[in-house]
């Protein structure tokens, strides 16, 4: 056949003008492309030839190889792969509607063939990403078995090409880019390694380069002859590892080899605390090798982080940046996840939104959420480790996961009143050891244990012998607005509401008691509430308190202290509230200005006190008070005249 001159389909002149101009955001994919069909070729030619040896024409020496040209600003991927016939060609490059690599996956579909190998390019577009970089391109090709008959294929990207016969010496494909004088960089060695490295690093064949070294010739005893000038030494290297571990049998990768590949995907120094390797098959078959990281990473609470999960498709990169694999709050999590049906977008860049991604994603949380149960049962030491590390993130899927809410709250620990220094407590725990009088399950939020544990709040739940757990992340101020009650227990705040810890004679006694104490002063209540109207919304009598004169608390849903402290050190708008004023009935103070009340209700030192209280609520919660030289001066008048 002469050379003939064709137009490519319409849909083709749109597709190229769209995948030089904006399909793909990053020029190095184009090698990524055409190595990857590269590797759909070998793939082939070694399936058909298990039914048909000749098609190996002698060579089983599968390889992919790059021949940069600086003289004549070419770069040729060379494959010994099936090659194509002339109509094939046409089929495949001519034709937009046509797919070689998705007809042959169909057709092995057709066929129910046995080992079947995985096929990267589904899509028949990779190969228009060479115009990105290159002004002509030249294709030569000659299918396995059929020596007699090459195809030669050229194009400029216009909209046209031409076709005709050739001879070529072995099967495979040649694809020669001509290209641009502004990306003649990827003729560069250090060019085409890193691309190779980030992209096709552990395609299954090796992709191939011939290096150039200069060196001085040496003598027999090893050492350069001084004055024989240069030699230039040419050798051909592979440029990738084909090391896809995740790819291998558990039982065929040791200690050694996880660990190195831990650091080659998350640039961490140390060992990897937990390592998880699985493969899913079913609906959704995909391999996973994921790491949980011994120790925390620098940006795990940056808005700008590192995500932790590469994607590929069968062996061949596609990005770090797949936020639709993991949910956030297991971001701490690094490793690997190859697909090898995951739905892609024409430019492979962007996952598309389908129910697959979905199932992936539930089928690595559960791995996840499953391996730090285990371990939490059998190794606890070791889980505590991990939580002290992971616990405040671990956390936020209580917030925003509800499907995994049960599994997750298994896995939450706790510091609390009756936990010695570094001991934790689960829920489980918790609901396991509650007295039979006690009928939610308490807490308190806070900036640390020790500060907590001072906290007059705590004093009836103490007397009591009632557990309070310590919440001490940020996070738990949200998780708490999520996980309202565990085994029917309800979660309830000792710094929210009023609290019901009593019986119901000790109930009925504690409200008589508290009506003769409103009876007796009621009218200091209300003196105190008119001083300090604009600061608080009410004053009442305690049922938390059985030492400390008062506390501050918060309604039922409203603000208290450690959420605004948060809010603002997170430089957040921190909206107008006023919380309780209680106070201890049995408290002296209490009584010695009931009676100065009753002596003199004008007392001005009546309204000092009251401020005085006020400030110490504040003191004893952690909120710095407004006008510490008053307090302070207000505290030294009364020594004085105590020590009078």
């Amino acid at each position: 056949m002469s050379k003939a001159t064709k137009q490519f389909q319409t849909e083709v002149k749109q597709l190229l003008d769209l995948v030089i101009h904006s399909l793909y955001s990053n020029r190095d994919i184009f090698l990524r492309e055409l190595i990857s069909n590269a590797s759909d070729a070998i793939d082939k030619a070694r399936f058909e030839a298990q039914s048909n040896e000749s098609l190996l024409e002698g060579n089983s020496d599968w390889k992919i190889k790059l021949i940069p040209n600086k003289d004549a600003g070419t770069l040729t991927i060379r494959d010994n792969g099936i090659g194509m016939s002339m109509a094939e060609v046409e089929e495949n490059i001519g034709t937009i509607a046509k797919s070689g690599t998705k007809s042959f996956v169909q057709a092995m579909k057709d066929a129910a063939a046995a080992q079947q190998p995985e096929l990267i390019g589904q899509f028949g577009v990779g190969f228009y990403a060479s115009f990105m970089v290159a002004d002509k391109v030249t294709l030569t090709t000659r299918r396995a078995g059929d020596a007699a008959h090459g195809t030669c294929w050229e194009s400029i990207g216009d909209g046209s090409y031409t076709i005709e016969d050739c001879t070529k010496a072995e099967r495979g494909t040649e694809i020669v880019l001509h290209l641009k004088e502004e990306f003649k960089e990827y003729l560069d060695e250090w060019k085409i390694r890193s691309i190779v490295k980030k992209y096709s690093d552990f395609i299954q064949y090796p992709v191939c380069m011939d290096i150039t070294r200069t060196e001085t010739p040496k003598g027999v005893d090893g050492e350069e002859i001084e004055g024989a000038g240069t030699i230039e030494k040419i050798e051909e290297q592979t440029l990738n590892s084909m090391k896809a571990i995740w790819a291998r049998p558990k039982s065929e990768v040791t200690e050694e080899e996880y660990k190195e590949f831990y650091k080659h995907v998350s640039h961490d120094f140390d060992d990897p605390f937990k390592t998880i390797h699985f493969a899913a098959e079913g609906t959704s078959e995909f391999k996973a090798l994921l790491y949980l990281p011994a120790k925390k990473p620098f940006d795990l609470f940056m808005a700008e982080r590192k995500r932790g999960i590469q994607l590929y498709v069968k062996r061949v990169f596609i990005t770090e940046k797949c936020d639709a694999l993991l949910p956030d709050y297991l971001r701490f999590v690094r490793g690997v996840v190859d697909s090898s049906d995951l739905p892609l977008n024409v430019s492979r860049e962007i996952l598309q939104e389908d129910v697959q991604i979905k199932r992936i994603q539930k089928s690595l949380v559960n791995k996840i959420l499953s391996t730090l149960a285990d371990l939490k049962e059998k190794e606890y030491d070791q889980y505590l480790t991990f939580w002290k590390e992971f616990g405040p993130v671990l956390k936020e899927g209580l917030h925003f996961d509800y499907a995994n809410k049960e599994k997750l709250q298994e896995l939450m620990l706790f510091q609390s009143t009756r936990t010695a220094e570094g001991e934790y407590v689960s829920l489980k725990e918790y609901v396991e050891r509650m007295p039979e009088a006690q009928k939610e399950i308490y807490y308190i939020t806070g900036e640390d244990k020790s500060s907590l544990e001072q906290s007059p709040l705590l004093e009836a739940f103490n007397a009591k012998g009632f557990e309070v757990l310590f919440l001490t992340d940020p996070v738990d101020e949200w998780v708490v607005q999520s996980l309202h009650e565990y085994q029917e227990k309800k979660l309830k705040a000792v710094d929210r509401g009023d609290v019901d810890l009593d019986s119901e004679d000790e109930k009925k006694e504690k409200e008589k008691k508290q009506e003769e104490a409103k009876k007796e002063f009621g009218s200091l209540l209300e003196l105190i509430k008119g001083r300090l109207e604009s600061k608080i919304k009410e004053v009442r009598f305690s049922n938390r308190l059985t030492d400390s004169a008062c506390c501050l608390v918060a309604d039922d849903f409203g603000m208290n202290a450690n959420m605004e402290r948060i809010m603002k050190a997170m430089n957040q708008a921190v909206p107008e509230s006023k919380r309780v004023l209680e106070l201890n009935p049995d408290h002296p103070i209490v009584k010695v200005m009931g009676d100065m009340y009753k002596q003199n209700p004008e007392n001005s030192r009546l309204l000092d006190y009251s401020d005085l209280l006020y400030d110490q609520a504040l003191l004893t919660e952690g909120t710095p008070i407004k006008d510490p030289l008053k307090f302070t001066k207000l505290v030294s008048e009364l020594m004085v005249k105590a020590a009078q």
